[in-house]
């Protein structure tokens, strides 16, 4: 039935039965009366009545109930406080270790089969905080009383333990609800409902959560930091260590809201992202495309001659482009904005103290309320034999070592299938090098769907890469021909001569040397944290790509803006870091750009969808540019315009993509993108163009069939 049909059957439903039960339903008196019937009856058998209300409450906890609310109201309205506290105190946690019990020796495939989703992050918590993990979760219910009873069964924790903990955990929250159902059995009249003290009691209530949230937060601190000296005071509100993406938008927002921030950071100031990454890359495919564009300039009318690569001038542009962009990120700027920067690296001594040794020689030590650890990342290069004799180049070496030269290489093989390497190898064939790429899995791009990799592959080999997919590298060396590579496929082992070698295989995070071990955090392919970016110690943050999930630049400065925050304000005010919109895009030709889910993962998942396809090669603007390739694939949930996530391949999708990422931000499906006036000619209207498809898809067949007979009447 449709929500609105269901709405008004309801509707009518609750009239039609208000005007049936209208003398039924009780008023206060007879309600009060029947109370004073079951308190008469308990005052003159009070054990009975106090053993049966206790049993009661045992088996409600041992089966896991969702009454035992209800009971604990009901506690302190017949048996006071005191008496209902110690009842519901010693039967709730009784109840529970029965569940825990059962959950051991009877039911564990059950529970592993009903709550199994949750078991993973339980284990976790008490491997990190053993039984002051369930202490927090009974003090703050944020999983379900019975669940965590049942889920503690799996777990190797003690009996004993269990109850002890327990018992002491729940005891501040049975006693508010207690003094609850205390005042809720005072009310002799309608006014009563709005007495201070009832009023109070649920005060209290909605409180609770809150102030216990508080504590065990203030409790995890005490327990963390009990081997360190707090300082009385603090020369800083925060210290921030690094100065890439995330460290420089954490710096901003906490000198714009006047805090005392220092930023520490060793190397260049603006991160790998200014230096070595972002901007030195896309200034060097701008020239490869170009070089691209003038190639095929007859396509378009227009006749030239080659175009001539003068590489060092190429690499000198590159050098520029990154000196014209530094200011942004310069020391400069940022003492401007009120931030203090320190050049030197930092070390943290202890949760609030931070040593700096000085670039320019020297130690300062710092001590701070909070600290944002924002060291990024560094290329990986594979553990190959032989790796270190053929001068390896990374995204963060190659500008420097190959500025000056006067071709690109004439040979280069990129290892890494990935978007970096994708990037990279397709610019430098451009540029005049014969590129090989070389991929251990059996596609590029994995990330993306496989019809995405074909697309880009076809493109990579038009432009003349020889791309080598399902091959493994062994060994690196040179011999009489200079340096090599042998790769194993399926054709099986080749060697691969070359000038100069790329890795290009992932980037893993800086983490050494900063003091972590130290302090226990745990770290292993990035440093640790919950959703409010807080590692083991509550005021030490992590962000952008030291602490992942994602390694770009925009969710840097995203995760940036929750750690500056959530350092400032907690523990009073903390926000979950949200990535349910997150997009990418590699800036290859053409390019490619997703946010939300693919078409493989959504089928990996399990998740219900459609897909809505529209191919840019039949739009105006695409074949007037002489760029009519590619495709906007769009994921909804069946039936409905909602969007679970969207795949671009075609030029400027980086671009385009933002349309739909604002879509999905804020809850607007595709009719509000096919409802918006798009500029014609342009490429955005590929969007609107998809959202079309999907409404042809979804038209009513009996409400064309209706409107083409209300049309045929009009005719006559």
């Amino acid at each position: 039935m449709k929500r609105p049909l269901l709405f008004l059957g309801l509707a009518a439903g609750v009239v039609v039965a208000g005007f049936v039960l209208r003398d039924a339903v009780p008023d206060l008196a007879t309600l009060r009366a029947h109370l004073a019937g079951v308190e008469a009856w308990r005052a003159a058998h009070p054990w009975l009545a106090a053993g049966l209300f206790f049993l009661l409450y045992v088996v409600v906890t041992a089966l896991s109930l969702p009454l035992a609310v209800w009971l604990t109201l009901a506690g302190g309205a017949l048996f006071g406080f005191w008496a209902g506290l110690a009842l519901v105190s010693f039967a709730s946690t009784i109840g529970a270790t029965l569940a825990f019990l059962a959950a051991r020796h009877l039911l564990r495939d059950w529970v592993r089969a009903r709550l199994g989703e949750r078991r993973a992050a339980l284990d976790a918590g008490l491997s990190r905080d053993g039984a002051f993990y369930l202490f927090s979760l009974r003090l703050i219910p944020v999983v379900p009383f019975f669940a965590v009873n049942l889920l503690m069964g799996l777990t190797p924790i003690r009996t004993g333990m269990f109850y002890g903990v327990s018992q002491l955990a729940m005891l501040p929250a049975t006693a508010v609800y207690v003094n609850a159902g205390t005042q809720l059995a005072k009310i002799d009249s309608l006014s009563g409902l709005v007495s201070p003290a009832l009023l109070a009691s649920f005060a209290v209530l909605g409180l609770f959560p809150w102030l216990a949230r508080l504590v065990v937060s203030a409790l995890r601190r005490r327990r963390m930091q009990a081997r360190w000296t707090r300082p009385r005071r603090f020369d800083r509100n925060l210290v921030v260590i690094g100065a890439g993406s995330a460290g420089l938008v954490t710096a901003y927002i906490a000198a714009a809201a006047q805090a005392s921030v220092t930023l520490v950071e060793a190397g260049e100031m603006g991160g790998d992202c200014l230096n070595t990454g972002c901007v030195p890359s896309k200034a060097l495919i701008r020239s490869a495309k170009l070089a691209q564009e003038m190639r095929q300039a007859s396509v378009l009318g227009i006749g030239g001659p080659e175009p001539q690569i003068r590489f060092a001038e190429v690499m000198e542009r590159v050098h520029r482009t990154i000196a014209e962009i530094a200011p942004h990120d310069s020391v400069e700027r940022y003492t401007s904005l009120g931030v203090e920067v320190m050049p030197g690296r930092a070390r943290i001594l202890d949760p609030w103290t931070v040593e700096v040794t000085l670039n320019g020689g020297g130690t300062e030590r710092l001590t701070t309320r909070s600290i944002v650890i924002a060291t990024g990342a560094r290329p990986v290069v594979p553990p190959l034999p032989g790796i270190d004799t053929v001068d390896c180049l990374t995204s963060d070496t190659l500008w420097s070592r190959l500025r000056g030269r006067e071709t690109a290489p004439s040979r280069l093989v990129v290892l890494g299938g990935g978007p970096i390497g994708t990037e990279l190898a397709q610019a430098f064939q451009r540029l005049g090098s014969q590129v090989t790429q070389v991929e251990m899995a059996d596609r590029l791009m994995i990330r993306e769907d496989p019809e995405v990799s074909a697309h880009i592959r076809t493109a990579l080999e038009a432009d003349g890469v020889q791309v080598l997919t399902g091959h493994k590298a062994l060994a690196c060396g040179r011999d009489e021909s200079g340096k090599w590579i042998e790769v194993e496929g399926p054709q099986g082992r080749q060697r691969l001569h070359f000038d100069e070698i790329i890795a290009a295989v992932g980037r893993a995070a800086r983490l050494k040397g900063f003091g972590l071990e130290e302090l226990g955090i745990p770290t292993d392919r990035v440093v640790q944290t919950n959703e409010y970016l807080e590692t083991l110690h509550p005021n030490i943050y992590a962000a952008g790509d030291v602490a992942g999930p994602y390694q770009f630049t925009h969710t840097a400065a995203h995760q940036a803006w929750f750690a500056a925050v959530n350092a400032m304000a907690a523990p009073f005010w903390r926000f979950r870091a949200d990535y349910r919109v997150i997009p990418w895009a590699t800036f290859c030709d053409p390019e490619v750009a997703r946010v939300g889910l693919s078409e493989t993962e959504a089928r990996d998942r399990g998740i219900a969808h459609e897909v809505t396809r529209y191919g840019i090669d039949d739009l105006d603007r695409a074949i007037a540019d002489g760029r009519a390739e590619g495709f906007v694939k769009v994921l909804t949930v069946p039936g409905k315009d909602r969007i679970l996530g969207v795949t671009i391949v075609g030029h400027h999708a980086g671009d385009l993509i933002a349309e739909f990422v604002l879509a999905m931000k804020h809850g607007l499906g595709l009719n509000k993108i096919l409802g918006t006036i798009h500029i014609y000619p342009t490429l955005a209207e590929a969007n609107k163009y998809a959202a079309g498809n999907w409404r042809r898809a979804h038209v009513n067949p009996k409400l064309l069939a209706l409107a083409r007979r209300f049309h045929d009447w009009r005719r006559g």
